[in-house]
This record gives structure tokens, sequence and C-alpha cells, in this order.
């Protein structure tokens, strides 16, 4: 019997258009012979699917059900493709937990975690394999001062919302009178702010997950911006950056970035497909953690696709990998 796949897109901030289009890549390659696909589009008002015959049908939240043609909907499995608030700070996920829905992404705990970088990256650091740059964070509504976070840090920094993806509302400020300009930037993005120094160096970045109870790291990514850093338009305009797939790295790096990546993926618990980003840096050589994605975005060229087809798997088994060991290995 075919399972009923919910496929959660949309949600609550600036990436909404962008995890509309992941959801397009994942809809087109899951197989449609196992899986009945139900695309649900998330927002403030209502979580909407949109029938064949263009009804549109509000989820019943009391049991994340559908009644289409006189029939209720219950879903086996929950694919999560919301970058940001709510799918990738756990909201979502509690929710799914009290119902007992298998979801393919981090559970909530571990998804807000990881969606707080700053948190994150004091956790990561306790691990003592990766290098993290120093860091100031600042909550709106405390006071701070902007002596005392440049004596704590040089400059140039990267300011940036604690909470928020996308590089949406990040500023890398070279000169003084730039930070406070950036630290309003940011607070408009979010509650909290990160302002981090500034490593020199090879951003690389690589995708791990877990399918039939192997961890698999995927080929890595080097990306090269014609930006001044890996911001929205770097990420999102065709031209602007060149990510090379897999990246032109030595077998010890390669090792090294598969290794501590896959660490921290079982050391924060992490579910379904993680990307991880860090940056070599130049002269030491010694790489630095900068983030985990739980969500990573996933339109037909981005870097997780590019990733797994570096890998020789198709999209269709990769998502079908990851939703089969969502069912299986599911757990509260």
């Amino acid at each position: 019997m075919k399972k009923n796949i919910a496929l959660l897109a949309g949600g609550y901030s600036g990436e909404y258009i962008i995890s509309i289009q992941t959801a397009e890549t994942i809809e087109k390659n899951l197989d449609h012979d196992t899986y009945n696909i139900f695309k649900i589009i998330v927002d403030r008002d209502d979580w909407i699917y949109e029938a064949p015959n263009h009804q549109k049908i509000a989820v019943d939240k009391n049991d994340f059900s559908l009644k289409t043609d006189n029939q209720k909907i219950v879903f086996d499995c929950v694919f999560i493709a919301i970058h940001g608030s709510p799918g990738e700070d756990g909201r979502i996920q509690g929710y799914l937990d009290m119902l007992r829905i298998p979801y393919t992404t981090c559970n909530s705990i571990v998804s807000a975690l990881t969606f707080n970088k700053s948190y994150c990256n004091k956790v990561v650091k306790a691990f003592n394999v990766v290098n993290i740059a120093n860091s100031v964070h600042l909550i709106k509504g405390e006071p701070y001062s902007m002596g005392a976070v440049l004596d704590i840090l040089k400059l140039p920094v990267f300011v940036k919302p604690n909470e928020s993806g996308s590089s949406l509302g990040v500023s890398k400020v070279k000169a003084v009178e730039d930070l406070l300009p950036a630290i309003e930037k940011a607070f408009k993005e979010d509650n909290q702010v990160l302002i981090e120094e500034f490593i020199e160096g090879r951003e690389l970045t690589i995708g791990v997950y877990k399918a039939n109870g192997y961890l698999i790291a995927l080929p890595a990514t080097e990306i090269v911006s014609k930006n001044e850093f890996f911001d929205y338009e770097a990420k999102y305009t065709p031209g602007v950056t060149n990510e090379i797939t897999p990246a032109n790295i030595d077998t010890n790096l390669r090792e090294q970035l598969e290794s501590k990546a896959m660490y921290i993926y079982r050391h924060l618990n992490c579910r379904g497909i993680v990307r991880m980003d860090f940056i070599l840096q130049r002269g030491s050589n010694k790489l630095f953690f900068l983030e985990v994605n739980t969500m990573p975005g996933q339109s037909e060229n981005s870097i997780v696709p590019q990733q797994v087809r570096a890998s020789g798997r198709s999209l269709k088994e990769f998502y079908g990998a990851l939703l089969e060991d969502c069912m299986k290995n599911y757990s509260v």
C-alpha cells in the first residue's frame, strides 16, 4: 500500500520562496509509485493543501489530517521543507512529536539549538573537534557597549541575526563607524544578534545524512563568491557564486571534513539531511566551524542536490532513503 507523505513548504520567514523551490525539487524527485504526496503550504494563517481539482483544503491541526472527497487522510510521515520558522527552529517538530507522526528533520530540541547560532557554537566548541571564531552575542533590549565589543573582537567582523537563514540581515564590517548600522540591520531580522570575527580562507560545506542505519557524508563543495561574502544575492543569483562540487581538496582535508561533520552530526543527535559550513583558514589550514543547516536549500541547483549527484546517487534514491530511514527509526 502506498504511504501518505505530507510535504510541508512555506513558513513564516523571508525564506518562504526558497522553501517553495525546495519543495518543488523534493516533490518532483520522490517516487510517486511508492508514495502519495500531499504538498501543504504553511503560513501564519492557514496550512493549505491544493487538491488536483484546485480545491484548497485546510489541514485539521487537531490531528494533522486532511478531509478530501469525504475521506480522511492521515500521514505516515512528514517531509519538512520549510527553511526558518516554524520548520527549522523546532516548532513544527514539537507539534508532530505530540501527535507521534514521523518527520524527516532533527527533533525539536536539536532544531532549536542549531537554529540559535550562538548557542550551537558553544555546544560544538565543547566537543573540542573544530575551531570556533570569537564572537559576541547581543540581545535586543539588553545594554551593550561598542567599546566592549571591540575589546573582544578584531575587525573585520560579520554581524548577523542569531536566528535566521539565507544570509538575511548579514553584514561584513571593516570599519568601526559601520558596526552600529550593521547591528541595527541585523536586529530588524531577529531579537538576537551574533557578531563574529572574520576568518579569511576557503569556505567549504558538506552534507551528512543517515540511511539504512549508516551515516553518510556527501562530497564537499567549495563556495567561491564574487560578492564580499556568500550573501543572499550570492546564494540565489545565477553567476554570482561558483560552487565547486566536489571541492578540489586533498585526501587529508576531505577526510577531516567528513570525520568532523559526522562527529558533530552524531553528538548533536541530528536526523535527516544536514549541511555543515566550515572555513579553512588561510595560512594556518585550521578548520573553523560556521553553522549547521538542518533544512538546507534544495532547489534543483542547490548545494545538496549537487552533492547527491556527485556521490553517484539520484535525488529519487536519496529522498526515498531519507523517508524510509525516518519511518523505520522515528522515536519521540
